[in-house]
Order: C-alpha cells, then structure tokens, then sequence
C-alpha cells in the first residue's frame, strides 16, 4: 500500500484505452499527435502515434499519490519487456528500495507474443539475478486466440500460452 509507482508496458492492442482510462493522458493531446499538431521539435514526433508512451500520477483512494508510467512501445513485440523492467530496477535503485516495494512494473502481452518471442524467456530469465530484480512483475497475458496470422495450434506445443511461466515457478491464473 505504499508503492510509489507503476511502470506499464504493453503492445498496441488497448492501449489508447490504457493512456486515456488509466494514465489519464488527455484524449485531446492523443488526438493532437494522430494530427501532427504537437511540437515538431520533440523526437517521438515521426514515431508511430500509438507507440508514444506518457506518465502521469494519480491519487489513490486513500489519498496517496502513485506514478504512473506507460513506456513507449518499438513495432517489435515484446521488446519493452526489459526496458520496463530496467526503468523500474533504476527507479528502486535511485530511490534506495532494496527490498523493492516501492516500484512495479507491468507487462501486459498477447497470448501468442508471450509464447512466440523469445525476449520474454529472456527477461523472465533475469529475474531473480541481483542486478536485474525488481521483487516481481506482474505479467497479464491477453488470450486473444490469434497472434496476428497464427492460430494456436501452430504457434506453441503447449496447451496456455502462459506454460512459459511454469519454467521459472511464476504463479498463473487462468
């Protein structure tokens, strides 16, 4: 109940939805970017609208103010997974969290993304090595049942998506 803040990466499916419900990035400033009306000296301006990330706090019902983070997402699925991990390895370290309370990151993944790319094993890999642990991330695998053209049967040997996890003792609940 203490935690300082959030750090969120994710694809593109809902994330316009995330900025807006959750990060309270104003639906107007998302509209300005989709229009190119935003400054041009900035250097997300060529980038991909819906990859633009954007940070904000929010208050909690009791009162607390929480940070909030949506990390700016490349076209590569996934590839935000270790960088929103780092950030939040940083954010603790900065602040001297050693018993990393204090941040968490959020990974939010496509079913067939979380299976099929390999920087998810990766980064699950680092989790529990001193220099890379962060106490835990919260993992939220969206069961979409299509990873762009393929269907599951022909994307993983595994019955879930999430089966990855059973490797590094994560618990998953379906």
């Amino acid at each position: 109940h203490q935690m300082d803040g959030l750090v969120i990466g994710m694809a593109h499916r809902g994330r316009l939805n995330v900025l807006v419900n959750i990060i309270e990035k104003p639906a107007s400033l998302i509209f300005a970017e989709f229009e190119e009306k935003t400054d041009k000296d900035n250097l997300s301006y060529a980038d991909v609208k819906y990859h633009l990330g954007y940070s904000n706090s929010r208050m909690t019902t009791s009162g607390k103010e929480v940070k909030l983070s949506l990390a700016f997402n490349p076209s590569h699925l996934e590839c935000v997974d270790p960088v929103v991990t780092g950030s939040v390895r940083a954010r603790q370290t900065l602040i001297g969290d050693k018993d990393r309370s204090k941040y968490m990151p959020i990974l939010i993944h496509g079913d067939a993304a979380f299976a099929g790319q390999g920087v998810v094993a990766e980064t699950l890999n680092l989790m529990n090595l001193e220099g890379y642990t962060t106490g835990g991330t919260f993992h939220i695998v969206v069961n979409n049942q299509i990873g762009f053209t393929t269907l599951p049967d022909e994307s993983r040997s595994t019955l879930y998506a999430t089966d990855l996890a059973k490797g590094f003792q994560i618990p998953i609940i379906h």
